[in-house]
């Protein structure tokens, strides 16, 4: 394990998707830095008038432009090359919205805004808005289950709802017109997705209905109507009459969807036959065996009685996961409630309800259970490596897990832990992140923040395998949050020269019909 130096951070800051460089947002700046050398590679100065709490901070697609939101505000800055600075000024009646992000391209940002009155899609190139009213799933939590990019293509599908009925609309991708739409034959749809070769739009019913997983042509014509496992199979599975879905996964290979119910099963629909390949049942006991292993936390105190770094040890006879118990105020829920396919979609990870401690780890290709990771705490992220096959990384719930990191590869000694306390100048306190760093070198590396500082930490068994950074002395750049940085520092870009040289876009009141009255500047080179 090999950590870089620390570096001051921020509540908003994050890896590039690229990998390539990382952002801190301060007070009166965004900090970029080279992952490679860890110094400033660019600075850019925020408008002074920039008031309020961030909603969202974000990397555009192609990590060439980075987005900062606030409540009546959204700025989108230029991040490798060129001064380019968008904004959109939004009205009393729309802020705060509830969701900001970027579309399919860096070019392209969305706005949802409150109760789902609206989603707003404004093309930076264009100067232009489009607004479509309704949108039915509008919070940060949700909005993306209701609209998804086409690869490639970049056509927008979109879940509306009105008057009691769902409705599902294709997007031009250049001008955002409505090219397509139609009523699907769904009570309350959950979600919609394309698959990653955009061949197939897979739209799925809602739990408290009748199991159902609808697959419509790019054009939006049904071509197969998938109604839950035969009558037979459902009540083997334990299934209630008419279990619903709870959600779908698509794998990044597009062979395979997971449809998860209320019960401990899934099913594996095969997408190009469109039919059901497999099922997976979650055993309320589990056996150890040579193709499946069992890794159960451990604590221990250390000297001082404090909590130490979990160990985890391998389970040699069977085990029951610790299931959830219920008082009577808390509504029973059950089935699964998370799945996610590794890169090389060979691996599913899954959570369930009833035992959100305990991860499963599904070999598809063999149909057969992997591993089991039984934790103390809530799991609350699992993430696998977005180009490693087979590497997962893992956060748990609770003030004595919020240092430490938890990875899994299926050659590993069970979970290990990477505890940053000791890293980390100061107390690592509060809230902090964790996420893959995308990189080129053999062995795996990690951002993590605590809101102070950030750190990489690379996988990295010995000295001599290379790291994502040079690993030099040289001490880290001074930021100072109240100096005006509109200067010229060694290594570094231009920052933005005036606020004022930039696009305008101001959204008129959204219960007025949108106008195409927006000022467009285009930056020029000094």
């Amino acid at each position: 394990m090999r950590f870089s130096r620390a570096l001051e951070s921020s509540p908003h800051s994050g890896p590039s998707p690229d990998g390539q460089l990382f952002a801190v947002l301060l007070p009166s700046s965004i900090v970029i830095r080279d992952v490679d050398s860890l110094e400033v590679f660019r600075i850019i100065k925020l408008p002074p008038d920039l008031n309020g709490g961030v909603t969202r901070f974000v990397w555009s697609p192609s990590s060439a432009r980075i987005l900062v939101a606030v409540t009546d505000q959204i700025h989108v800055f230029s991040v490798r090359g060129g001064d380019f600075h968008g904004t959109a000024r939004l009205p009393p009646s729309l802020a705060k919205s509830t969701f900001v992000d970027f579309g399919a391209t860096d070019r392209e940002i969305c706005i949802w805004s409150p109760f789902g009155v609206k989603l707003t899609l404004i093309n930076l190139s264009s100067s232009k808005a489009v607004e479509i009213a309704n949108p039915k799933f509008y919070h940060a939590a949700s909005a993306a289950r209701g609209c998804s990019f086409r690869a490639a293509a970049h056509h927008l599908a979109l879940l509306t709802r009105t008057s009691g009925k769902d409705m599902i609309s294709i997007h031009s991708p250049v001008t955002r017109e409505v090219e397509r739409s139609w009523y699907p034959d769904t009570i309350d749809a959950q979600g919609l997705a394309w698959t990653p070769d955009g061949r197939w739009l897979v739209v799925w019913e809602s739990s408290a209905q009748a199991p159902r997983v609808l697959f419509y042509t790019s054009d939006g014509h049904i071509f197969k109507d998938w109604r839950g496992p035969l009558q037979h199979a459902s009540q083997d599975m334990g299934l209630p009459s008419g279990a619903g879905v709870r959600t779908v996964t698509i794998s990044p290979d597009g062979r395979h969807a997971v449809v998860a119910n209320v019960s401990t099963w899934l099913c594996i629909l095969n997408i190009p036959s469109m039919t059901e390949a497999m099922r997976l049942r979650h055993p309320p006991v589990v056996q150890p065996k040579d193709t499946l292993q069992i890794w159960q936390e451990q604590n221990t105190l250390s000297s001082t009685g404090s909590f130490s770094p979990p160990v985890f040890v391998k389970a040699t006879q069977a085990v029951t996961p610790q299931w959830t118990a219920l008082n009577s105020l808390q509504e029973p829920t059950s089935g699964c409630n998370l799945a996610k396919f590794d890169i090389s979609s060979s691996l599913l990870a899954t959570r369930l309800d009833d035992a959100p401690g305990t991860i499963w780890i599904w070999d598809i290709p063999s149909s057969d259970l992997r591993a089991v990771l039984i934790f103390h705490a809530n799991v609350t992220k699992l993430e696998w490596h977005p180009v490693q096959p087979e590497l997962l990384l893992l956060r748990c719930d609770g003030s004595n897990y919020g240092s430490l990191v938890f990875v899994w590869d299926p050659l590993s000694h069970g979970p290990f832990s990477i505890g940053m306390e000791p890293e980390i100048p100061g107390t690592v306190g509060g809230k902090t992140h964790a996420t893959w760093l995308k990189t080129t070198t053999e062995s795996a590396a990690i951002f993590f923040t605590n809101r102070a500082t950030c750190m990489l930490v690379s996988l990295a068994d010995s000295d001599e395998e290379p790291l994502p950074w040079r690993d030099g002395t040289t001490a880290a750049y001074p930021i100072n949050h109240e100096a005006n940085l509109d200067m010229q520092s060694p290594g570094l870009a231009s920052p933005i020269d005036d606020v004022e040289n930039s696009i305008d876009l101001d959204t008129d009141d959204y219960t007025s019909e949108l106008d195409d009255t927006f000022e467009f500047k285009k930056l020029t080179n000094h």
